[in-house]
């Protein structure tokens, strides 16, 4: 429950402030993409070459929507916890921070990574244009918003408060239900366990997922009709969210099922629907999503790995690369090329493709299907594979909707999916952090006193808590909008891009309030450094990410 015992008379001009911010960004934001589209349309056409030339002005301008986006979902939710009631002093402190953080960046320089930063001038925005946008109430924000004043109360306030999850008051109350559930499974169960599965690099035991399997996971948004709990993505979001906390690789196993599901609700027969969703709501049936080539990367539309049709069977002939936790999966959702004269995107098609369980010893014990493990710094507890498929035989009734040429665009409907709930993983990583920087920083005693107490240690507690509150704004944001209907792979690309920078900064940072120690691999913090780095590189890279963000900015394609 948010603190409230000191309301801030003035919550009203946040508000306003917040909200006149959010369209002083917008207008900039406009601004901007003027200048970048000036510098790859031609004659109203994009032009390839000059995309790739202006990466950084392109990337740069997708790092300002999004910082265009926080600052309106700070300023929404901000508005909705006055509204309620919900808005104490913890929130007020978490929005102001953030808010003045995030319009000092745009001016001064976006972190697009460690050592790129995007400044107003790399979009063509000249100094007068951008003073022209920074009216009295932005500057006003940017003045009293992250001071050295408003840190420290923010400090003494998190370190009061007992609950895990700061910043997500007006959840309603079947997803603060789920988050309690879930919260609880993670603690008892599974994070004082994940430093050993990690260590050892062992699976996540069967009986985790059984648990799981119990509590719904499996089927949080498969529809009822089909043996689910028939939720949206934001239950997802939370579900997700809280796994990961625990342990990424609990928090992404739920994931496998959701792609899957996604695939087979978009794209499959009734037959298929039927066949498979009741057992992948149940979790008697386990997913691995098959999709990545060697040497391919984010570049789908060139897989080679190609599909043969003999008589009733599909027979598999090719190499995958990086696939999760395909050695205990019962259901690969496998694309192919089935016609190679089709150029590109076009050839391509989805099998959902059976084999048996295997394990350690016989990790595929099928024939045509060989695979050798890829061993990784994090992300462990569902092992990675590179697959090599030789004469493997899919039923031709496993064809995803039965007709040829329809998997790159089957498997771009689940992207928005995907990218929501990599956002909510990366959260969760990023909650981890915190409250492990919290919890040592309070024990670890330096020249007489908790080194919670020194400012710069408890300044980075302070961004890992703000910066986790805008990324949660993001994510539910998008995931709303997919539950009502509306496309957002605008808004889910966002979310992923600033998600992933969050839960990396925020381990970085945890490992440095360790000092020495986090170098150490006893220590869990060891652990969540190694996951939080990969998810600036699954679901789309950062680079890739950036890239979609600015074509539909720029061009309105995908």
């Amino acid at each position: 429950m948010p603190i409230a015992a000191s309301r801030s008379s003035n919550d009203n001009d946040l508000v306003e402030f917040s909200q006149a911010a959010s369209t002083a960004l917008g207008a900039l934001l406009a601004d901007a993409t003027v200048k970048v589209r000036e510098r790859v349309v031609v004659e109203g056409h994009a032009v390839a070459s000059l995309y790739d030339r202006e990466q950084r002005a392109t990337h740069g301008l997708a790092w300002l929507a999004t910082y265009a986006e926080a600052v309106k979902q700070l300023a929404s939710y901000a508005a909705r916890m006055t509204a309620s009631g919900h808005f104490g002093e913890l929130e007020e402190h978490l929005v102001r921070i953030g808010l003045g953080e995030l319009l000092s960046q745009v001016i001064g320089g976006i972190p697009m990574s460690q050592g790129e930063m995007v400044r107003p001038s790399d979009l063509g925005l000249s100094p007068s244009q951008v003073s022209a946008r920074i009216i009295p109430m932005v500057e006003s924000l940017i003045v009293t918003g992250n001071t050295t004043e408003r840190r420290a109360r923010l400090a003494q306030l998190i370190s009061t408060h007992h609950g895990a999850t700061i910043g997500t008051a007006g959840l309603d109350e079947t997803l603060e239900s789920i988050r309690e559930e879930m919260r609880r499974f993670a603690d008892n169960e599974v994070i004082d366990n994940a430093q050993g599965w990690h260590l050892a690099n062992s699976y996540i035991p069967m009986e985790i997922i059984a648990q799981m399997s119990e509590m719904g996971v499996f089927g949080l948004t498969i529809p009822e009709d089909f043996g689910g709990m028939g939720l949206g993505k934001e239950s997802m979001c939370v579900v997700s969210e809280e796994l990961s906390r625990g342990y990424i690789g609990v928090g992404s196993l739920g994931t496998r099922s959701e792609i899957a599901a996604e695939l087979i609700l978009g794209g499959g027969t009734n037959e298929q629907k039927e066949k498979w969703l009741p057992k992948l709501a149940s979790g008697d049936v386990l997913p691995t999503a098959v999709f990545t080539e060697p040497n391919t990367g984010s570049d789908l539309a060139s897989l080679k790995t190609r599909a043969v049709r003999h008589g009733d069977v599909y027979k598999v002939y090719g190499n995958k690369t990086w696939i999760t936790h395909p050695v205990r999966a019962d259901l690969m959702t496998l694309l192919v090329r089935t016609n190679p004269k089709e150029p590109g995107h076009r050839g391509l098609s989805m099998l959902l493709a059976e084999k048996p369980r295997g394990d350690d010893k016989n990790p595929f014990p099928v024939k045509g299907m060989t695979g050798t493990e890829i061993e990784v710094l994090g992300y462990r507890g569902m092992k990675e594979y590179e697959i090599a498929f030789d004469g493997f035989e899919v039923k031709a009734e496993n064809l995803l909707g039965g007709v040829e040429g329809l998997g790159f665009k089957q498997l771009m409907q689940t992207f928005e999916s995907a990218r929501i709930q990599t956002a909510a993983r990366a959260i969760g990583v990023a909650q981890a952090a915190m409250e492990t920087a919290i919890s040592y920083a309070k024990s670890r005693i330096q020249f007489g006193r908790p080194i919670a107490e020194f400012p710069r240690v408890a300044d980075k507690i302070v961004m890992m808590a703000v910066e986790i509150m805008i990324a949660r704004q993001l994510t539910y944001h998008a995931a709303r909008e997919k539950d009502s209907g509306r496309r957002c792979d605008l808004e889910a690309g966002m979310a992923k891009l600033f998600g992933a920078r969050v839960a990396w900064a925020n381990a970085d940072n945890a490992l440095q309030i360790h000092g020495g120690n986090g170098f150490a691999l006893e220590f869990p913090i060891s652990r969540i450094l190694c996951d939080a780095r990969i998810l600036n590189i699954f679901e789309g890279a950062a680079e890739i990410q950036a890239q979609v963000i600015a074509r539909r900015l720029l061009d309105g394609t995908n």
